[in-house]
């Protein structure tokens, strides 16, 4: 097994840039200094986000080719919250010696196929030795000549709305840490504790954490039709409202009955985290008030699902892909700055929220 050690920093290039996709906007890729991007709009959108081992991945449970497509999603997804085109990324990447060339060549592959679905390029980047595995990505967008959505735009009345999956990367979390899957994802049927395949729900949240499919398209098309505010939501629902809210000043009410189908898909999940982890008996004996509880603590603070949160004004004809979750309400300004983005500054059906507000990376 070649590692990454055995050759030097161009052979290990050489493997990587051609796994590369170049990308629709792409005028000059990897090979010199820099890459030129093309800017057509005269504006660029620019963010960046960091992937530590053992913090935001762990090896164990993730290929190379997980860590890639995690890096794109959760990148990918922040220029999507500003309600531009994604265009183009670059990579630093830190590696230990004796890192499998393999993990390298497929984080190259994850961040390919990552990019496909918006036509991205991945564009350069830097490679460096160090102790632990760390993947840093700046990516960059066009906004089209459309204004950018921001936080801070959301108003009374305004329909607060909801793209992709809620609670699903939690869930895939909670089952991988209980001990419920034993290997990382891979074509054949996983096992799970005591030879039992696991079941399509369950691979599907665990695949919802290793690897997020956030709804990128759905960006684009809630600021065509006029959205008002806009986020990724990386850091829990709770929590990443609540920026929202005190951004734009505002309370913002959540339906407490939303996310129903996300819920069905969980309820499997929560039975078998729940008996793993004690909360009740291997016989599937927890009560419904524990198995909901953990599938509503997944839904409002659990991280990582990449989804969008938007408001738009009322009577909007949401885009394909858009659900109404809430409303927005007005609030007086000294009640907005509620602690961890909850608070006062998001309710759900008018009531302060029981669960904690989310998820801080600085902090896990």
């Amino acid at each position: 097994m070649t590692r990454v050690r055995d050759l030097s920093e161009e052979q290990i290039l050489e493997r990587i840039v051609p796994l590369l996709p170049r990308g629709s906007a792409t005028l000059l890729g990897p090979g010199d200094d820099a890459a030129v991007l093309a800017a057509p709009d005269g504006r660029f959108v620019v963010s960046t986000d960091v992937l530590v081992e053992d913090r935001h991945f762990r090896t164990r449970w993730s290929t190379g080719y997980d860590v890639g497509r995690r890096a794109a999603a959760q990148n990918l997804a922040d220029i999507a919250a500003m309600g531009a085109r994604p265009t183009g990324l670059v990579t630093s990447l830190v590696v230990p010696g004796d890192t499998e060339l393999d993990w390298v060549t497929g984080l190259a592959t994850g961040l390919a196929d990552g990019c496909a679905p918006v036509g991205a390029g991945a564009v350069g980047g830097d490679l460096s030795g160090g102790p632990s595995l760390v993947v840093c990505i700046t990516v960059h967008g066009d906004l089209e000549g459309r204004p950018p959505v921001l936080r801070s735009g959301a108003r009374p009345g305004d329909v607060v709305a909801h793209a992709g999956v809620r609670g699903w990367s939690a869930a895939g979390l909670a089952l991988l840490e209980a001990g419920l899957v034993r290997t990382p994802l891979s074509a054949a049927p996983l096992e799970v504790a005591d030879g039992v395949l696991l079941e399509d729900a369950w691979e599907r949240l665990v695949a919802a954490y290793l690897r997020p499919d956030p709804p990128l398209a759905a960006g684009v098309s809630a600021a065509q039709a006029g959205a008002t505010a806009m986020l990724d939501l990386s850091d829990g629902l709770l929590r990443d409202a609540g920026r929202i809210a005190r951004a734009s000043g505002v309370r913002l009410d959540l339906d407490a009955g939303a996310f129903a189908k996300d819920r069905e898909a969980l309820h499997s999940a929560a039975r078998a985290v729940a008996a793993a982890t004690g909360l009740g008996d291997p016989g599937w004996g927890p009560g419904t008030a524990d198995i909901d509880g953990l599938v509503g603590r997944w839904i409002w603070a659990g991280g990582e699902d990449h989804g969008l949160l938007a408001t738009f004004p009322a009577g909007t004809e949401l885009p394909a892909g858009w659900t109404a979750v809430g409303r927005v309400h007005e609030v007086a300004g000294a009640a907005v700055a509620g602690p961890g983005g909850a608070g006062p500054a998001v309710t759900i059906g008018g009531e302060p929220p029981a669960d904690q507000p989310g998820w801080d990376h600085f902090r896990a």
